[in-house]
């Protein structure tokens, strides 16, 4: 383990070169890895475990679109590609990657296949740390772990395939082994990881939920709806409000922003666009803070894994969802980005 500074304060860090794939692979030699769910994080994950060489089956439900999607990823029924049940009961480590709501509904089946030494694993906080909430409780004979890539499963294949590596961060809840950590971290060296940074379940959610209702997702679509709608009240066309927006951000500044930081971005640009952006960032910033000093307090209390819960455990869910998705569909704002997308030069 690796201690680096960031920004004045040290972390604790590992790297693929402090702990290899070979290790990795020693590590885990005699496991057996049961991904359970095949949605957002399990398909990259599994994946990228079997072509790095580790013992890998998936646990989904038959009769699924994402159990005809595992088939159709290279999964053998009978082989690699179980009922949960089965996986559960197979796997030595057991990667629990079904949705929030998901896990609530399997949690009594996949519990009573977690016998002594074998390790529970998550991608996310929300089942351990909201307990009251879920009934999610491990049982106190096996280890707890958690490696959260920072980013979608898709992203986490689409750069493994690009040899390069999702940055995970890692934690260790219940170490009932001794072999909690080298477990932990031989998963996230296996899964892609560009480099482990250490957390704590609780932390790990608490930051989770309000990345993705923050910049991550709801924030930005908020700040891209506003400008986007300024833009036209205004009299521009929805070529230019949406290539304003949106397009020049995230094909222009965003790549060079993570190639060299912000920093870089503002010395590297018209000195309008230098005065303007110094005078303004910190508007932003007052404007917004109390938003997201109120997001954070409603993930700390609750408030916000209980909607979570209540929605998704609805009969209707996926169909209000497809609604809620379909009115955003819709919008001229991304009605003009789906123009825009195509008259890009590698689509035509």
């Amino acid at each position: 383990m690796a201690k680096i500074n960031f920004g004045g304060t040290e972390e604790n860090v590992v790297t693929r070169e402090e702990f290899p794939l070979a290790q990795a692979l020693e590590t885990l030699k005699e496991e057996t890895i049961a991904v359970i769910g095949y949605g957002v994080q399990g398909p990259g994950q599994s994946l990228n475990l079997k072509d790095n060489g580790f013992r890998v089956i998936v646990g989904q439900r038959k009769n699924s679109k994402s159990w005809d999607k595992a088939v159709a990823d290279g999964w053998v029924p009978g082989k690699d590609l179980f009922e949960i049940e089965e996986a559960a009961q197979r796997g030595t480590i057991v990667q629990f990657l079904l949705s929030d709501a998901g896990q609530i509904a399997a949690w009594p089946v996949v519990k009573k296949h977690l016998t002594p030494g074998k390790a529970l694993y998550f991608s996310h906080g929300f089942g351990i740390t909201y307990k009251e909430r879920t009934g999610i409780v491990p049982p106190a004979d096996v280890d707890v772990i958690l490696i959260a890539p920072k980013g979608s499963g898709t992203s986490l294949r689409r750069m493994f395939l690009q040899g390069r590596g999702l940055n995970s961060s890692y934690a260790v809840f219940q170490d009932a082994t001794g072999r909690a950590r080298e477990r932990v971290v031989a998963l996230g060296i296996g899964v892609g990881s560009g480099y482990l940074f250490e957390t704590t379940f609780k932390k790990e959610v608490y930051s989770d939920l309000t990345g993705e209702r923050g910049t991550l997702m709801g924030a930005i679509q908020g700040i891209f709806a506003a400008q986007y709608e300024t833009l036209r009240a205004n009299g521009h066309s929805p070529s230019e409000a949406f290539n304003e927006t949106v397009e020049e951000l995230t094909q222009s500044l965003m790549p060079l922003v993570s190639e060299n930081g912000m920093d870089w971005m503002y010395a590297n640009c018209s000195t309008t666009a230098q005065r303007g952006a110094l005078d303004w960032w910190m508007k932003f910033r007052d404007a917004t803070r109390p938003v997201f000093q109120e997001l954070y307090r409603e993930v700390a209390n609750g408030n916000e894994a209980q909607r979570s819960i209540d929605a998704n455990s609805r009969p209707d869910y996926r169909e209000k969802l497809e609604e809620e998705l379909e009115e955003m569909r819709r919008s001229e704002l991304w009605q003009a980005g789906a123009a825009v997308r195509k008259l890009r030069p590698e689509n035509n």
